[in-house]
């Protein structure tokens, strides 16, 4: 598994993907996501983006993390959070928020939660849109080198591969898969009627 910068070719992959995850990126940008691939596969796992909000004060956002279900619990958000966190810094960003319910996996990554009366007006506005459409969602900021990867989300990454779909058989295939129309009479056709 790694972790890469997202690439024209795989936008339309990504945006089915955020639509499947029910993320709403306004925004969009391929060239600010990052996605993880399984190197044997080149399956896409799991993706994430870093957004910068210009104003007097800027700020740069986590936002879209998203794995796909069959990808989960192997360290691929992780390995996601660690290039977005990295891509900030390259950025000149001593600093990264994000906005969600879903807080507590970030705070084993070294985030911490952020008391409302604590954030910067631009990065408070930021957070009362998020709260829109999650009523739960809280800020949490990342300093400087304080990231931190358990180990044990390292070592599952090294060795992720995906779950069997429980949905997913081998699909039933017809004559019209082939190109083939069982109405249309052709000389191999065992359904001739003379």
């Amino acid at each position: 598994m790694y972790v890469r910068d997202a690439k024209n070719r795989d936008e339309a992959w990504l945006l089915d993907a955020l639509e499947e995850l029910g993320f709403d990126d306004g925004a969009f940008r391929s060239r600010d996501y990052v996605i993880a691939l399984d190197e044997e596969t080149n399956e896409k796992a799991g993706f994430g983006r870093i957004r910068v909000h210009k104003s007097d004060e800027p700020f740069c956002e986590i936002t879209c993390v998203g794995v796909p279900e069959r990808w989960r619990r192997q360290g691929v958000g992780a390995h996601v959070i660690e290039r977005l966190v990295d891509r900030a810094r390259a950025e000149g960003f001593d600093t990264v928020y994000g906005f969600s319910s879903a807080y507590r996996y970030c705070t084993q990554l070294g985030f911490d939660p952020v008391d409302v009366t604590d954030l910067p007006t631009p990065v408070n506005e930021r957070l009362q849109q998020v709260r829109e459409s999650d009523d739960d969602a809280i800020a949490v900021r990342l300093d400087r080198d304080e990231f931190a990867m358990p180990e044990r989300l390292r070592e599952r990454f090294k060795s992720a591969t995906p779950m069997a779909d429980p949905g997913a058989g081998e699909p039933e295939l017809s004559a019209e898969d082939f190109g083939y129309d069982e109405e249309t009479p052709t000389k191999y056709s065992t359904n001739l009627r003379r």
